[in-house]
């Protein structure tokens, strides 16, 4: 049951940093975004989106687990499997990305 719950919330795409759009109220209130206002690059803007989908998804499903929707084990089963994706989204943007950094640019 939580993993249709999950999916039928649809994020939204991440935000262009050339356009300045705004989502609908509807949706900018379901899935709000933050600006990044850390060292940009296309991974690092591609992974903080990643996470502040998971943080998304995770106040979802302890939500509806407070509230008595879904079971504390398939909860736990469901942050577990957002926590892998995040994992695996960090490996594949940001790792090779420290690997290329100069001594210099480690602070």
């Amino acid at each position: 049951m939580l993993s249709l719950v999950i999916k039928a919330l649809k994020p939204l795409p991440p935000p262009s940093p050339m356009t300045e759009q705004k989502p609908p109220p509807k949706e900018n209130f379901l899935f709000p975004r933050s600006k990044y206002w850390g060292d940009f690059s296309p991974q690092r803007l591609a992974f903080n989106a990643n996470l502040q989908e998971f943080a998304q998804r995770v106040s979802f499903v302890c939500n509806l687990e407070t509230g008595g929707k879904v079971e504390p084990l398939e909860a736990y089963e469901e942050i577990k499997r957002l926590w892998k994706d995040l994992k695996r989204s960090k490996a594949n943007l940001l790792d090779g990305d420290q690997l290329n950094e100069t001594p210099d640019e480690e602070s």
